[in-house]
């Protein structure tokens, strides 16, 4: 493997630090347990803390063993609601019939968390959607699996599909809903996964898991997430969760002055606990990690190599200003990384996410990756180029 190594200035507050840059090859991003200062401990059996935008995880309990998810599998439940709403192939004033099979499973007679919706009547899909981020509905979810899919079942096959499709490996799911059934398990990391996705994807329709009470029929509903009510944390979502096996759970997010955070916690034993042990997470991870601004919007990061194309390199650029996470205890000295597939085949549209920037401070460990993107169209080189630029390839391997 050949490496490229550039000197870049960084501009962090704490020091002006010259990162080494080189071209590698492109691999997954690393969710990488960074050294925070103090030893923190939490009553939670499993927990995840991570940093939103910068695949960094701040603390972490037990996050890769399978546990039953309760209702924070109704996130999965909105995903493919989402995906369908995105699509077009569902609106938000559709209305879907509430069955018996919903209404005695998850509804008034099951003596589980409801909306209820009743028996026979048509509920819209905004309403549905409310009934599970407020109220934690088990009604709604399988009226909205059966609207969408003509059965739980088969619903739950979509949930799985889609799961895979996004990354979520070790997650299983059986039903719409969370309540328990054997096999219907998913990890701490896989649920903080899950929360980022939404949050990314569909951010027009993230605004529902913040949303503090919501009113149905003659039923008004106050959003069970008890941060959401706390101003000064800046928790938005997204899900509680409870059954006997699991104990009490929470998947939040919150975002103070530009940096979100993810939480997840299981295994508490009580509600009290699951309102303590996260807000204790929250003020720990906001205090111990910090960002620092590296890149301003459209600022060159770097050149990757580029084959077949009408230029030899492509600048790379952040699609805003980049910013890294660091623990407030490093010593300011950090390596980079530009990784990549290179060399990376022409045409290239501006904007075409072509590289990351991994960027790990050098005393803690703390790795983090950022999307690196096109800063201008390649397009495709004639014959002889292209010639040329297998010969360079075969002869130097790209040491141009």
């Amino acid at each position: 493997m050949n490496v490229l190594r550039l000197d870049i200035p960084i501009k962090i507050a704490v020091a002006c630090i010259a990162l080494a840059v080189g071209a590698v090859g492109l691999s997954a991003p690393a969710l990488t347990a960074a050294k925070a200062p103090g030893i923190f401990e939490t009553k939670a059996k499993h927990a995840i803390l991570m940093d939103a935008d910068a695949n960094l995880v701040f603390y972490e309990k037990e996050p890769d063993e399978l546990m039953p998810p309760a209702s924070m599998s109704k996130l999965m439940t909105l995903a493919v609601v989402f995906r369908e709403l995105k699509a077009g192939r569902l609106k938000l004033d559709d209305e879907f019939k509430v069955s018996e099979h919903a209404w005695r499973t998850g509804g008034a007679p099951s003596g589980s968390s409801a909306m209820f919706a009743p028996l026979n009547s048509m509920i819209k899909v905004e309403d549905l959607i409310r009934g599970i981020t407020v109220q934690s509905g088990n009604d709604a979810c399988i009226i909205l699996a059966e609207g969408v899919s003509g059965s739980e079942e088969a619903f739950a096959q979509e949930m799985n599909k889609y799961a895979k499709e996004i990354g979520l490996t070790k997650s299983h799911f059986v039903n719409s809903t969370g309540l328990p059934a054997d096999g219907h398990v998913m990890t701490a990391r896989e649920l903080a996964m899950l929360a980022n996705f939404l949050i990314k994807t569909y951010p027009e329709y993230y605004h529902y898991f913040g949303e503090k009470e919501f009113n149905f029929g003659r039923w008004r509903f106050l959003n069970r997430n008890p941060l959401i009510f706390e101003g000064d944390l800046g928790v938005d979502g997204l899900k509680t969760g409870y059954i006997k096996e699991a104990g009490y759970g929470l998947v939040a997010s919150a975002k103070r002055n530009g940096q979100r955070v993810i939480l997840v916690v299981n295994g508490l034993e009580s509600k009290k606990e699951r309102e303590e042990e996260p807000r204790k997470l929250l003020e720990w991870g906001f205090k111990s990690f910090k960002p620092y601004r590296v890149f301003d919007e459209g600022e060159k990061v770097s050149d990757a190599l580029v084959w077949g194309g009408t230029r030899h390199y492509v600048p790379l650029v952040g699609n805003s200003d980049i910013d890294i996470i660091l623990p407030t205890n490093t010593s300011g000295q950090v390596k980079a990384e530009i990784v990549y597939h290179g060399p990376i085949k022409a045409p290239i549209r501006k904007g075409d996410q072509v590289a990351s920037l991994r960027i790990t401070a050098a005393d803690t460990g703390a790795t983090n990756d950022i999307p690196l993107y096109a800063g201008e169209d390649i397009g495709r080189s004639n014959f002889a180029m292209s010639g040329l630029d297998s010969l360079l390839f075969l002869a130097f391997g790209w040491i141009l």
